[in-house]
């Protein structure tokens, strides 16, 4: 298989002779081997692996994206991704790095989410008066 990995500003890894894809979705993890059928999955926060007959076994963590298998092509597209060779490091640098971010973006979102209603309730009453 073909396995590209692609970040928002650009390709994390691109691997060919790909031997197997282990990845983790919301639901748990699933592998692909090169006659698996197409499919496409949502993934979750975590370890992507995969194997070359080159490198061997490779970890991967990778945020929140999707995977698409169509033929011998393997597309991953994730907000973030880092690589690393132990995999007790990785699993926390996911947690640490990814899973903290998110309730961060969170906490954005609810302190925007806040100001715009803010400004919805000031113009109701300017237009009111």
């Amino acid at each position: 298989m073909n396995l590209r990995i692609l970040l928002p500003f650009g390709v994390f890894a691109e691997k060919s002779d790909v031997s197997r894809i282990v990845a983790e979705t919301p639901e748990g993890s699933f592998g692909l081997l090169p006659h698996r059928l197409d499919c496409i999955a949502a993934l979750a926060p975590g370890i992507l692996t995969y194997e070359t007959k080159a490198e061997g076994e490779v970890f991967v963590a990778v945020d929140e994206g999707v995977l698409i298998k169509v033929g011998v092509k393997v597309l991953v597209s994730v907000r973030r991704a880092m690589g690393g060779t132990d995999l007790g490091q990785l699993r926390e640098g996911v947690e640490r790095e990814f899973l903290s971010l998110d309730e961060n973006e969170k906490s954005v979102r609810m302190a925007t989410a806040k100001l715009e209603t803010g400004l919805l309730r000031r113009l109701a009453t300017l237009k009111n008066e």
